[in-house]
């Protein structure tokens, strides 16, 4: 048997300078200038595809789910019943935050060891160049962070990321049952997801992005190409398009734009789906790229299941012809792969035979060729 070590080398980590303003930014600096950006990463080249739009209130919604996790690893979903009040409410919320000053935001900054504050994304330490964006990361209460930028009015922001993220769990468990029910896959094949499928214990994060107007988006990227590591994200995406999400189609792959759908959240299967899927339904890599004459805001919602639960492919949906492809991982453990080996996360947790090969995704975020 190869060692996984030997095949899979980890990826090093960078420190970045993070007293930078973007809002304030005239040039483009060198720590920010990303090297061969293909036209399709700067937003340049669209793709006229359509990620499926699926209405909670369709009749087929179980089937449409399924098929949109097949071949695209997501979907846009409307009718979900979240209010618009709170959606404006949150878009109001997250630009108060990222209107502050450096200076002060700095004040809600991330600590050792510590998801919780302010700081750019964690994947960003995995790449040697900046990514041109700023983020906020909500694992459980914001007051302690949020009462250091607004000592005398917090609470109204603290409420609204609360009120959101209950919100944020309860879509998610229902879309989550919704897709798995494609496969026939019902509440009583968990052990972990709570005696009422309502995943109680669960892992969840809430993500607040920022990407300020760039002086040059065709050589700098918001957020480089990734699959997201838990069960399920739901994402707001605010009404200015930036993301994309890779289409495979056999031997060839082109990234789309994925383009606002009014009323919508963004679906993406995650690591953690594929795996307990056994690989019938795929997490996408997708990325952001930025505009030189708009901000755009981005918030997504992950949901995982509890740190200690054992993630191993659904016996309904391993046979003789399709054997199990993955091995058995708990929560935290895979968290700590992915840290180690970014995308090749996947590959390290599988019991296909490895490929001397490295992952697909170069350091500027776009898909190799070849």
């Amino acid at each position: 048997m190869v060692s996984v070590s030997g095949v899979f080398r980890p990826r090093p980590t960078y420190l970045h300078n993070t007293n930078l303003d973007l809002n304030s930014v005239q040039e483009l600096p060198d720590s920010h200038l990303w090297p061969a950006l293909d036209a399709e990463g700067s937003g340049n080249l669209t793709y006229v595809e359509s990620m499926p739009v699926i209405d909670l209130a369709d009749p087929d919604v179980v089937g449409r789910m399924g098929h949109a996790s097949e071949t695209w690893g997501g979907f846009h979903v409307t009718g979900h019943g979240v209010p618009l009040g709170l959606i404006d409410r949150l878009e109001s919320q997250v630009c108060r935050l990222f209107s502050l000053s450096r200076e002060q935001k700095l004040n809600a900054a991330r600590v050792p060891n510590s998801f919780n504050g302010y700081g750019q994304v964690p994947i960003a330490a995995f790449f040697e160049k900046s990514l041109w964006s700023e983020g906020c990361t909500i694992t459980d209460s914001p007051v302690n962070w949020a009462s250091r930028l607004w000592p005398d009015d917090y609470i109204e922001f603290c409420d609204v990321m609360e009120e959101y993220k209950k919100e944020m769990k309860a879509l998610c468990v229902r879309i989550m049952w919704l897709m798995l029910a494609s496969l026939g896959i019902t509440k009583k094949d968990f052990d972990w997801a709570g005696p009422n499928g309502d995943l109680d214990g669960s892992w969840t994060t809430l993500q607040l992005n920022w990407y300020p107007p760039c002086p040059d988006p065709n050589r700098a990227i918001g957020l480089v190409a990734h699959s997201d590591s838990p069960i399920l994200t739901v994402l707001y995406p605010s009404s200015t398009s930036g993301l994309q999400v890779l289409r495979e189609n056999g031997t060839q792959a082109h990234w789309v734009t994925i383009g606002p759908v009014p009323g919508s959240f963004v679906v993406n299967v995650g690591d953690l789906l594929q795996i307990l899927t056994n690989g019938r339904f795929r997490a996408p890599l997708h990325r952001a790229f930025v505009n030189r004459t708009h901000h755009r805001l981005s918030v997504p919602f992950f949901i995982g299941p509890p740190k200690d639960a054992l993630i191993t492919p659904l016996s309904k949906l391993v046979s003789a012809d399709r054997p199990q492809l993955y091995r058995a991982v708990t929560w935290d453990e895979y968290l700590g792969i992915k840290r180690k080996y970014f995308q090749d996360a996947l590959a390290v947790v599988s019991l296909r035979a490895p490929m001397d090969e490295p992952s697909n995704v170069s350091d500027h975020g776009s898909l190799e060729s070849g």
